[in-house]
């Protein structure tokens, strides 16, 4: 069920919440993992066949569950995509997307250490990436992520 590219999504400056239809929409909070390795590749993995923007490539990630914290969130998740246990987390930015099927607050942490090997349990594809990467088309939200990278890396 991919998007077409005619789709965006639109970055919400100021927390301001758009309005569709009249109605508020509900927010959805989703943790955000930004991997990186001690030799400054980050992970990028493509969405699967059977979710919304299928074949974008983002940063991996989900929806928490009722009563969840970013932190336990982003350790279910991972677990749960890429079968790995995440040991260091560090909590970065959010940022609210603006999507046509749904307004998205997400939650970005830097995770520097883990363990496990790579396995890819929604038959998604991973690139370890460097700036400019060289996967496209990546998601509208990861955008403004790999603007911040840049802008550490330049620092």
């Amino acid at each position: 069920m991919s998007l077409p590219p005619s789709a965006p999504a639109t970055l919400v400056a100021d927390g301001a919440l758009p309005r569709v239809g009249g109605a508020d929409r509900v927010v959805v909070d989703v943790a955000v993992g930004v991997l990186i390795r001690p030799d400054g590749d980050f992970l990028l993995t493509s969405r699967p066949a059977d979710k919304v923007y299928a074949g974008y490539w983002e940063f991996p990630g989900g929806k928490f569950e009722p009563g969840e914290s970013v932190q336990q969130a982003l350790l279910r998740e991972l677990h749960e995509e890429l079968g790995i246990h995440i040991n260091q987390i560090e909590p970065w930015r959010q940022e609210l997307v603006d999507y046509p099927h749904a307004l998205v607050r997400l939650h970005f942490c830097k995770v520097w250490a883990w363990t496990g090997e790579l396995q890819m349990r929604e038959a998604q594809s991973f690139a370890w990436q460097r700036l400019p990467v060289s996967v496209s088309p990546v998601l509208p939200g990861t955008v403004p992520v790999l603007q911040w990278l840049a802008e550490e890396r330049a620092v």
